[in-house]
């Protein structure tokens, strides 16, 4: 499965905005663009590199890699409602951001490895895909095998040491390594530091 194995924090420094936890204490001490150049580079200036470095900032931010985002918008253009709040909702609503959402990961990029390595059960069945979009009465559970694993014995404890503020579209229950999906994720709840607006026109022009 294709996905960006970049460093986290040196893309966090690229787009200026924390991309994971661990970004935030690399960049309080190392500003500006990483690179040998990077004091040679136009930082800002066009509206088309704001809309621009919007766009790599939320796709790096929920690990999409660039067709996989395009095709999001696509299908976030033609549902009903403001395009860019379609969007986040969509993102939202993926596994492997449910997971991370629920404090049963601390980074998306872990959230994302526990999915693909099948550590989950949809409804039952074991999955293996991150981009799978959770639906009000979904359950995400963690399969009887992997509850016995080390890290999953230590649920509970990852989860009370999580940054994630409880959310109106999910419940978590680190006891039973159980998610319920009990609604849609409101504008609010997506991460903040977001302009979607910038998005939309990026992809208008």
């Amino acid at each position: 499965m294709a996905r960006d194995k970049s460093p986290i924090v040196k893309q966090s420094r690229r787009e200026g905005y924390a991309l994971a936890p661990k970004a935030h204490k690399v960049m309080a001490k190392k500003t500006g663009i990483p690179g040998q150049h990077a004091d040679m580079r136009v930082r800002g200036g066009s509206l088309y590199l704001t809309q621009l470095r919007e766009k790599q900032k939320v796709r790096r931010l929920y690990g999409l890699l660039e067709k996989q985002f395009a095709k999001l918008m696509k299908e976030a253009q033609k549902a009903d409602g403001l395009t860019g709040e379609n969007l986040l909702e969509y993102l939202e609503r993926r596994v492997d951001n449910t997971v991370y959402r629920a404090g049963f990961a601390t980074t998306r990029r872990q959230a994302r490895q526990l999915v693909s390595h099948g550590h989950f059960l949809l409804n039952g069945r074991r999955i293996d895909i991150p981009s799978i979009r959770l639906k009000p009465g979904d359950v995400l559970e963690v399969r009887a095998k992997s509850q016995k694993s080390e890290y999953f014995k230590g649920l509970e404890s990852i989860v009370a040491a999580s940054s994630q503020a409880p959310l109106s579209w999910l419940k978590a229950d680190a006891k039973k390594m159980k998610i319920e999906i009990t609604g849609l994720p409101k504008r609010e709840e997506a991460e903040v530091g977001i302009n979607e607006q910038l998005i939309v026109e990026y992809y208008s022009r």
